[in-house]
């Protein structure tokens, strides 16, 4: 029978082995965003343009898992730098669709190229088999609901 000590040092060992790594990860990763003077979220709105085409604020918020607040003020940073655009509904006035300027999809097919070779190099630390083991360990601990 396992200790309730040695439960507890194991899970609080792994949170920060985990925590440790997606922020050294991140970290080197955000340097190819970085280059292109893009912070995490502007990236994510771009990135969802880019591969979705032009889309709500809300539905932005949703995909990259930010509050619509937040969004309002990446797409307002974003829109004074001429990498997009927003476009009242004819229909209804009050919704707004965001949408990639040419140098908007110019910036972001370069910066996500980058991005996906930074991954891509990052990843490679591990195998295939531990690639798909990390990644259906982290759904499974990600889709965890509610307490212990």
């Amino acid at each position: 029978m396992k200790s309730s000590h040695t439960t507890t040092y194991r899970a609080l060992n792994t949170y920060t082995k985990l925590m440790r790594a997606a922020e050294s990860v991140t970290g080197r990763v955000n340097r190819s965003m970085a280059a292109f003077d893009l912070t995490i979220s502007q990236f994510g709105v771009l990135e969802a343009l880019y591969h979705k085409g032009p889309l709500c604020q809300r539905d932005i918020a949703a995909k990259i898992l930010k509050s619509t607040g937040n969004i309002t003020l990446v797409i307002d940073n974003l829109e004074k730098r001429g990498l997009v655009r927003r476009e009242r509904d004819s229909a209804d006035r009050r919704y707004l669709t965001v949408h990639l300027t040419g140098e908007g999809t110019a910036i972001i097919a370069e910066a996500f190229a980058r991005v996906e070779a930074a991954i891509f190099a990052e990843m490679a630390a591990l195998n295939d088999e531990e690639q798909e083991l990390l990644g259906r360990l982290c759904k499974t601990l990600g889709l965890k609901k509610g307490g212990s």
